[in-house]
């Protein structure tokens, strides 16, 4: 049996809280690049998956711009010991118990509501920032093909210093429109954070 989620109103309302006042002080800036016409459906966003700060930074977007009811898949035994994250929208997976078509079903059921967001790192794992090439964990096409009237927003989440002696956080935001694009969402990921890796590689100059 899957954890579903919850939204205790004061663990939610402080880390949401937190999301930004801590995103603000260690971070020099916040840079949006992006275009994304809100449609008023679920959302399901997908993002890389390369620190501790991942959640924090999609907190961040959702408060600032996307203004959903905050839902995040996460490995069951990692929502188990970080229990509190049931209460701030994460549900359970795991990848080897039959419990996982309970989770993939549960997110179907989420993605029926305008009001929500779903955050997905197909990734299934933190990996190194310097990792290339984006590997998908299997799960999410099946999500895709059976979801009805959803937006897709893939995410890429960047950190450079340049200059400057604090970090500063680019996030790169694309939506992906199944009837618009030949490829997989894995190869149009793939595309999408090679991209934003050049766009961001012109920053420096």
């Amino acid at each position: 049996m899957i954890l579903k989620a919850k939204h205790n109103i004061i663990i939610y309302n402080f880390f949401r809280n937190y999301a930004i006042r801590k995103t603000n002080k260690v971070f020099d800036k916040v840079f949006f690049d992006g275009n994304f016409e809100d449609k008023n459906k679920p959302i399901l966003l997908i993002a890389n998956h390369v620190s501790w700060w991942d959640g924090f930074w999609l907190m961040y977007l959702n408060r600032k711009m996307l203004h959903r009811k905050f839902h995040f898949m996460m490995l069951e035994n990692q929502l188990k010991k970080f229990w509190f994250f049931n209460y701030t929208g994460g549900f359970s997976i795991n990848k080897q118990s039959k419990s996982i078509i309970e989770t993939l079903n549960y997110t179907l059921d989420l993605l029926k509501d305008s009001n929500n967001l779903i955050i997905i790192f197909p990734q299934g794992k933190i990996t190194s920032k310097y990792e290339s090439n984006i590997k998908f964990e299997k799960g999410l096409d099946w999500i895709i093909k059976r979801a009805m009237e959803i937006q897709i927003l893939q995410v890429v989440n960047l950190v450079d210093y340049f200059s400057n002696p604090k970090p500063s956080l680019y996030v790169y935001f694309k939506e992906y429109k199944i009837s618009e694009n030949n490829k997989n969402i894995d190869q149009s990921f793939q595309q999408f954070y090679n991209q934003s890796i050049e766009k961001q590689k012109l920053k420096a100059f």
